[in-house]
């Protein structure tokens, strides 16, 4: 049954002619009264008797607009709460991030939201790998440098540098010498380090003496003198200030890119909406000192 036919045989029905319910509602008198004939013909029930002066609705007329009268307002009611409600966030929100992210950053951030927004259920999940967010249920993601995919959009909102750093304990070898290096994973590492120090290119040979797939395991491993490492300016921030590890250099590498990825621009609803307001209010700028002073 078409619902709009209905709703404007309700309409008529209610005010009781094709005229009187144009005016009251606007619509076209020639819309309505072809829209009635529709709907009897579909029906292949006569729904009013057509007078010189007034209509009047048929036993099967009354019966029909008794019936989907009430069904008709309280749809109208559900939409317009729904409507209502969807511009105010409330409800479930999921997040995935990656896992340096979420135990540096993700805590303070997430607690900062719920203060601000009660009514969202924020659940954060550390993972740096995800096979497919609406399949997993998330609303919003967040990864470093992504691969493009055509199937999701987003952001830039915050990028971090990669800095070769020590302890105070490794004596710096010369250009080209061999030195030793804390890695991040166990897969197959350059046999060259490339960074600027000073305004001077240096290549080192590096030997790996451990392999660590945590960046925090690194960071308290170089500082426990066991090698030479390469790591986000967020994360050893503290450190660099307090002489504990010693700034070598920055990495030649691509800057770290955090990106916050969501499957459709448009149509968000209020929670994903606010949570990258949130996003861009941390970090306005997106650059890494605004990270280290979010850190302190």
């Amino acid at each position: 049954m078409d619902l709009l036919a209905l709703s404007d045989f309700n309409l008529v029905a209610r005010y009781g002619g094709f005229s009187s319910a144009a005016r009251a509602t606007g619509r076209p008198k020639a819309t309505l009264s072809r829209r009635v004939a529709e709907l009897e013909h579909s029906l292949q029930l006569r729904l009013f008797e057509r007078g010189s002066h007034r209509l009047k609705l048929t036993e099967e007329g009354m019966v029909l607009y008794e019936r989907t009268g009430v069904l008709l307002t309280e749809l109208d009611e559900t939409v317009l709460a729904i409507s209502s409600r969807s511009s105010q966030p409330r409800g479930r929100l999921r997040v995935s991030a990656p896992l340096l992210f979420s135990q540096l950053v993700m805590g303070k951030l997430a607690a900062e939201f719920s203060l601000k927004y009660p009514d969202v259920q924020l659940e954060v999940t550390s993972d740096d790998h995800i096979s497919d967010m609406v399949e997993e249920g998330y609303d919003l993601v967040i990864r470093v440098n992504p691969a493009i995919d055509e199937n999701l959009y987003g952001r830039k909102f915050l990028q971090d540098k990669l800095v070769v750093v020590a302890s105070t304990e490794v004596k710096r070898p010369s250009n080209n010498q061999a030195v030793p290096v804390v890695i991040h994973g166990s897969g197959k590492q350059p046999d060259m380090w490339n960074f600027i120090s000073n305004g001077e290119k240096i290549n080192l040979r590096v030997i790996p003496v451990l392999r660590l797939s945590s960046m925090i395991m690194i960071r308290d491993a170089i500082c426990a003198g066991a090698g030479v490492g390469m790591l986000p300016l967020s994360l050893i921030d503290r450190e660099l200030k307090s002489g504990k590890l010693i700034r070598w250099g920055e990495a030649q590498t691509a800057d770290i890119s955090l990106w916050v990825l969501y499957p459709s621009r448009r149509l968000l609803n209020a929670r994903v909406k606010v949570f990258l307001e949130h996003l861009q209010a941390a970090f306005p700028l997106g650059q890494p000192e605004e990270l280290v002073a979010y850190l302190d």
